[in-house]
């Protein structure tokens, strides 16, 4: 790895599953080179996990099948490797930042305590509108999106019912929900947590740009499976929605870059100031 300043570990959850996720996040990534290196940990295959001390910022993805369940192993040293990067915050001036997606998102929920995680009714996919909370509106997360914004939404699990006593003791925040739905019994999921001033995760994909959307939709039983979930008129409007550059192109561009704008920042402040 180049000796670049700020060094990012991406804890690949895809299980070994093809994806367009990882692409994106690279993709990410690269738009801050050269202030940033990154090196990939296949975290539930190989039961890979990096060091602590050698790393500054931490991307843990999305991935395929139940968070409810690992095998025991791969799901054992990823929380024990949660709860030392939360101990070395504790413990130490410079900071460890984490962002959490979709699949990380939802484990993350539960190792901490702060919500249930239930299967869904029906799979939720494509575009979809995400509203900020009062917090949100001014987490740094969220910085120039507009409210509600668009995100790629993929997941057959929803994290709902937060535990209201477990946020406010450990100072976590509810940043984002799904959309309202007074019309109907379901509950909204929570989209989108601030856990500590250094970890922050999302239910929807910040990552996800339309051309890993339409590469996905390039598979021929993809596109009839969506469709045949979807509706005709809702795939056509999914599409237009793909196409609109204040839509997915919008948040592509601005919440991962926001995170790690601010987590360079903060490194790179708190790293000047222990060497004058």
């Amino acid at each position: 790895m180049p000796n670049k300043i700020i060094k990012i570990a991406i804890l690949d959850m895809y299980n070994g599953e093809p994806n367009q996720g990882m692409r994106c996040i690279i993709d990410v990534i690269n738009r801050f080179s050269p202030v940033v290196a990154f090196e990939i940990f296949d975290v539930r295959v190989k039961c890979e996990l990096p060091n602590i001390e050698k790393f500054d910022i931490y991307i843990s993805t999305g991935g395929p099948g139940n968070p409810l369940i690992g095998d025991g192993n791969w799901d054992k040293k990823y929380y024990d490797f949660i709860d030392l990067l939360s101990k070395w915050n504790i413990e130490n001036t410079v900071k460890k930042h984490v962002l959490f997606i979709c699949h990380s998102f939802q484990m993350a929920c539960l190792h901490f305590g702060l919500a249930t995680v239930t299967k869904r009714n029906d799979t939720s996919f494509g575009v979809m509108t995400i509203h900020k909370t009062k917090e949100g509106a001014v987490d740094s997360l969220f910085e120039g999106l507009a409210n509600p914004f668009y995100g790629i939404d993929s997941r057959d699990y929803q994290v709902v019912q937060p535990k209201l006593s477990v946020f406010a003791k450990k100072g976590a925040k509810i940043i984002s929900l799904e959309k309202i739905r007074d019309h109907v019994q379901y509950e909204r999921a929570i989209m989108a947590v601030r856990f500590t001033d250094y970890f922050v995760g999302t239910q929807f994909h910040p990552e996800a740009d339309p051309i890993s959307f339409v590469a996905h939709l390039r598979n021929k039983e993809a596109k009839e499976k969506i469709k045949n979930m979807k509706g005709k008129k809702k795939f056509r409007n999914m599409l237009e929605d793909l196409m609109d550059d204040d839509k997915i192109y919008k948040t592509n561009e601005t919440l991962i870059p926001n995170f790690l704008r601010t987590a360079i920042n903060d490194l790179m402040k708190t790293k000047k100031m222990l060497s004058n």
